[in-house]
């Protein structure tokens, strides 16, 4: 569905007009911030909660937006979103994790309750007040709309907005492939970081940034560094033998597990290390290939042996081809390999703060005992108990944001080939604050919600 013609569409500042040059304003500007929040946020669907943090009837969380507050709560009918908002005088009714099946939810100011399905169920002092202030539809808590996926509770806003999946697309398919609504938490960690919202997703965007942010995995490419030579002109592992390869992937996936928020599951790592003396043909991408579908069929059948809901993961990879991180328009990220994944979500805070929140998730058979997290370990961004690769792009991102501020910068250049997600999505958020239709603006989400390292791509306007 095209733009209706008698709705014009508002100019957007700072907007970008060279897919390959994003205005640096869109990253500090108080006004620019102000539409987002405006525009942007009230009508996209956000990853609210992993559902595994509400098991239980009565157990809730507080998921909060800049000034919007929704309370996810497990029902007896099903899991419910409710405005976190008393009806009476507007107090916040819940803050963090909870259960309310015995209580309710009990204004602190005035006394009034609601049950976990959000109706009314006492006023203090019904008698003075006009009875018809007092009907259920005006009393009871509003509700806010809910869809699942992933494991994942996901709000909007906004009732008219398309569907969830009708706003996913194709991803969808990819990760379903992959059984990502069983996978559950291991860790939970969350920062406050002195860098934009967008900034921060940017970093995980692309990767073109390795060779010298995460230099331990640029020395670990087998097959060398995508981009040619490393800084000083080296080319990683130039001349490897064919036997080597398998010994330098191991220990890739050894660091990428311990450096990348359990993107590879030390489980995995254990079926993997196995496979140091297997035997590979003498050409070394050929060996590296056979190395890699070995360890797919071998964390496989370790998985079904432990009585994991795996999948064949080398069967998934032919038919549904997946990137290694996958992003989901506005907020979230979901980052698999093998059978396990990283996973980020990114909240603004102000325009030059943001809540960067990162789980390990792995398959664990149905019914293990696992103390699973309710809430997340909050350190400071320079903390040394982040995984190293996210720690080491939390040291670039304040210097980065500093750095837009100094003189003579006005643009951020990317590559139309490797760097064209940063295009795509900052372009759908003009098409936000536009005002552009719903269709639309789902339709350019199915381009924009890609991997890294897309190119620059026509998402439709």
């Amino acid at each position: 569905m095209a733009d209706t013609m008698d709705t014009p569409l508002t100019p957007v500042p700072y907007a970008v007009t060279d897919p390959e040059m994003i205005p640096v304003e869109r990253y500090y500007d108080e006004a620019f911030f102000k539409l987002e929040k405006e525009k942007l946020w009230p009508h996209v669907w956000q990853m609210a909660c992993r559902l595994e943090e509400i098991p239980e009837v009565g157990d809730y969380v507080e998921y909060s937006i800049l000034e919007k507050s929704v309370i996810i709560v497990r029902t007896k009918t099903g899991v419910k979103a409710l405005h976190n908002a008393c009806r009476h005088r507007g107090v916040r009714l819940a803050t963090g994790p909870g259960n309310c099946k015995t209580t309710g939810f009990i204004c602190p100011f005035h006394g009034w309750r609601y049950n976990m399905d959000g109706a009314n169920t006492f006023v203090f002092g019904k008698q003075v007040f006009n009875a018809a202030l007092l009907d259920h539809a005006e009393i009871d808590l509003a509700p806010c709309r809910v869809e699942f996926w992933a494991g994942c509770a996901f709000i909007n806003f906004d009732d008219s907005a398309p569907s969830l999946l009708d706003s996913l697309g194709p991803v969808v398919d990819r990760l379903n492939a992959r059984n990502v609504d069983k996978l559950k938490m291991d860790w939970w960690y969350a920062t406050v970081l002195p860098t934009n919202w967008k900034l921060a997703m940017e970093a995980f965007q692309e990767g073109y940034h390795t060779m010298k942010t995460h230099p331990q995995l640029n020395t670990l490419s087998a097959l060398g560094n995508p981009y040619g030579n490393d800084a000083e002109g080296m080319t990683p592992n130039k001349g490897i033998s064919a036997k080597d390869t398998v010994k330098v992937n191991i220990e890739f996936m050894a660091r990428l597990s311990s450096g990348m928020a359990g993107m590879v599951h030390e489980s995995e790592i254990a079926v993997i290390e196995k496979l140091h003396d297997m035997e590979v043909p003498d050409d070394p991408v050929q060996a590296t290939m056979m190395f890699y579908g070995k360890a797919n069929e071998a964390v496989t059948a370790d998985g079904y042996a432990r009585g994991v809901p795996m999948f064949d993961v080398n069967k998934v990879m032919q038919e549904q081809p997946f990137h290694a991180v996958e992003y989901m328009f506005p907020h979230f990220f979901l980052l698999p390999m093998i059978s396990a994944m990283s996973s980020y979500r990114i909240r603004p805070l102000t325009p030059e703060t943001c809540l960067f929140e990162i789980w390990s998730l792995a398959l664990r058979p149905e019914g293990e005992p696992h103390d699973t997290p309710r809430e997340p370990t909050v350190l400071p961004y320079n903390s040394d108990q982040f995984p190293e690769i996210p720690r080491q792009d939390y040291y670039n991102l304040p210097l980065q944001q500093l750095g837009l501020h100094a003189g003579g910068f006005t643009h951020m250049r990317l590559s139309h080939s490797h760097e064209g997600l940063i295009s795509n999505y900052q372009r759908l958020i003009d098409g936000y604050l536009a005002g552009r239709d719903p269709q639309v603006l789902a339709k350019a989400a199915h381009v924009v919600n890609s991997g890294f390292e897309a190119p620059i791509a026509d998402i439709g306007f």
